[in-house]
């Protein structure tokens, strides 16, 4: 079973990277919202955490290996999860995963449904099943300093409500769903402090604004 892979990020697709690891190169399939952040990386060396996958063709009398690769083995336990919720396979799950899996995590753990809708492939009764079937399972795989562990209910709820506001405030001033979720999540990552709608609002727009 391969775990981790460390070579040289030859290129990276839509959908898969290529990895050369002495004279051998990988083709590495990769969640959708990972192919822009790592085509930065094309030609450095880099590591990714492994699933290993066997695929059946020919109505199963031939099975061809197939790697999936994250940048983290926090992402690689989302994924797992997330394949294990009825209906989503590995390949839907990697179209899927459209924005970092962090801040997806963080929409499953606030019950964020209409963040989950926005995804690729997922509709609305998918994402109702996800939430039902993980909301309780991603606290620990939150990202230091979004876990809602040590905060009371009442807490939780209110954050979860302020970013939801904040994304719809986002998606009105004409952002997609998926960047208006990936703003108020780095916004959050980078103050843990910020609890109104408006000051996430605020903070994430000074976001775009750097990295425009």
């Amino acid at each position: 079973m391969l775990e981790r892979i460390r070579g040289e990020l030859r290129s990276v697709g839509d959908q898969s990277a290529v990895v050369a690891v002495d004279a051998f190169d990988y083709e590495i399939m990769i969640p959708s919202g990972d192919a822009a952040r790592l085509r930065l990386s094309v030609g450095d060396r880099v590591e990714l955490v492994l699933l290993h996958y066997l695929e059946g063709q020919a109505n199963g009398a031939v099975f061809r290996p197939r790697l999936v690769g994250f940048t983290t083995d926090r992402d690689r336990r989302f994924f797992e999860l997330l394949t294990s919720v009825k209906g989503i396979g590995y390949r839907k799950a990697l179209r899927a995963l459209a924005m970092p899996i962090a801040t997806i995590a963080r929409a499953v753990a606030e019950k964020d449904v209409d963040t989950l809708r926005a995804l690729p492939e997922i509709g609305k009764r998918t994402a109702e099943t996800i939430v039902l079937d993980l909301s309780e399972k991603v606290d620990d795989l939150l990202e230091p300093g979004t876990s809602s562990e040590g905060t009371d209910a009442s807490g939780s709820d209110e954050a979860a409500d302020a970013g939801r506001d904040a994304i719809n405030v986002l998606t009105q001033l004409g952002e997609s769903r998926v960047v208006a979720a990936d703003l108020v999540d780095r916004a959050r990552r980078a103050d843990p402090t910020l609890e109104s709608s408006e000051d996430l609002v605020t903070a994430a727009l000074r976001l775009k604004d750097l990295v425009s």
